[in-house]
């Protein structure tokens, strides 16, 4: 365990003792996010706390016995302009300490997660990501060494997530890559828990299934640009860039130093990309049909029975069409009512086993449940494509489909 992990394991137990004996209201449940809410990731979690909403109005506000009250926090700050590691420590000592607090939906980056995944595993409260796709966070092996269990002081799962992780997104951008008749790659990471972990994976699936990979480096993402990286990809002469990362690790940036040095390649990218932000930062005409997008799941545009109920109703009261973000949180926050529902009592022990139980959800994201490591069995990739300065869904692919492409010999 590593020093970071033990001070917040330490601080959560003196939390405990302090604060356990605080009186609760027996009626009450109280359900809060913690996403970063300033900076380049907000028009992100605007769209899941949108969602988080939604689910609790169709519940009226009421699960069982109890009335659900819901506190939307911010792991982020204006100095920072993105999550920061005090704030996200911050957020989850304070849902620990309130005996009201039965669950937590966030956070939206693995790298926070690691940070609060012990805090609340202490006091065996109910952690729903819509986000956060690490490996390590949930999957025994593959992640560093010593996950997921650093993140289990107490020896117990509390932490699921209804996104499916990075050994589904990762490999299948590979398969969907040599698909085009891709044969040469140069990858790019931000160093961050997501954007190295997603990029080495897919790297790995490259050099498995034949496609060469010219390099694999790690950007600075407090460089104010790229110029001189592109230079030298360039003289490599890739068929594809990708870059694992995020809007705010400077995806937007690098995207438009990508095309401004005319290399002629597609530049792929993972979800943490999908936002609005990141073609206004690039430039739409520069991204235009040369830039691909995946996502864990199907679009919004593609969904099906309550999950086209969903989009219908949120076109409604916002005006807008949602993004698969918004789905996610609308989907975290039903598999927390859920929970709430099937343990019928207000105890955060018998809430976070309930739902780990859920072996078949039917939800917006369509039939799925949760696996033995808490992450969800639906397995579908999006790939989109910025054209006219929008993400456009071009086709999906499958865990199947990954299982149909034959390695190199």
């Amino acid at each position: 365990m590593n020093a970071r992990i033990r001070v917040a394991t330490v601080v959560a137990a003196m939390l405990m003792a302090v604060f356990g004996c605080r009186p609760a209201d027996p009626g009450v449940v109280r359900i809060v996010s913690s996403l970063p809410r300033t900076g380049a990731a907000k028009q992100q979690t605007d769209s899941i706390v949108r969602g988080i909403r939604m689910a609790i109005d169709e519940a009226g506000g009421q699960v069982g016995p109890f009335r659900v009250e819901y506190l939307d926090l911010d792991d982020s700050t204006v100095a920072a302009g993105q999550w920061t590691s005090e704030a996200e420590a911050a957020n989850a000592r304070r849902a620990l300490q309130d005996p009201d607090v039965v669950a937590c939906i966030g956070p939206l980056n693995s790298g926070a997660a690691k940070v609060s995944m012990p805090i609340l595993n202490f006091g065996d409260l109910l952690m729903v990501s819509p986000a956060a796709t690490a490996v390590g966070l949930t999957k025994p092996g593959l992640g560093e060494p010593g996950e997921p269990e650093v993140y289990r002081p107490v020896g117990r799962i509390n932490f699921v997530r209804v996104v499916p992780a990075d050994d589904l997104q990762g490999p299948l951008s590979a398969d969907w890559a040599r698909r085009r008749g891709i044969r040469k790659v140069y990858v790019l990471d931000d160093g961050q828990v997501y954007g190295k972990g997603i990029a080495d994976l897919f790297a790995d699936r490259c050099r498995e299934i034949g496609i060469e990979v010219l390099g694999h480096d790690a950007i600075d993402a407090r460089a104010q640009e790229f110029k001189s990286l592109m230079a030298r990809i360039k003289s490599s002469q890739p068929d594809l860039v990708y870059f694992g990362g995020t809007v705010q690790s400077k995806g937007g940036q690098l995207a438009k130093d990508m095309f401004s040095a005319d290399i002629d390649a597609v530049l792929l990218v993972p979800d943490g990309c999908q936002a609005q932000a990141f073609i206004d930062s690039a430039g739409a005409a520069v991204l235009d049909g040369r830039c691909f997008v995946t996502f864990g799941g199907l679009p919004p545009e593609r969904l099906t029975g309550k999950g086209a109920a969903f989009v219908d109703r949120y076109r409604r009261e916002w005006g807008e069409s949602p993004d698969g973000y918004a789905v996610y949180g609308y989907e975290a926050a039903g598999v927390v009512l859920r929970a709430i529902r099937d343990a019928g009592v207000k105890d955060r022990l018998a809430i976070t086993s309930a739902a780990l139980a859920i072996s078949d959800y039917d939800g917006a994201l369509g039939h799925w449940g949760f696996d033995e490591n808490g992450d969800t069995t639906l397995g579908v990739l999006t790939v989109s494509v910025v054209r006219e300065g929008r993400f456009e869904f071009a086709e999906t692919i499958t865990t199947s489909d990954m299982a149909a492409e034959s390695p190199a010999e």
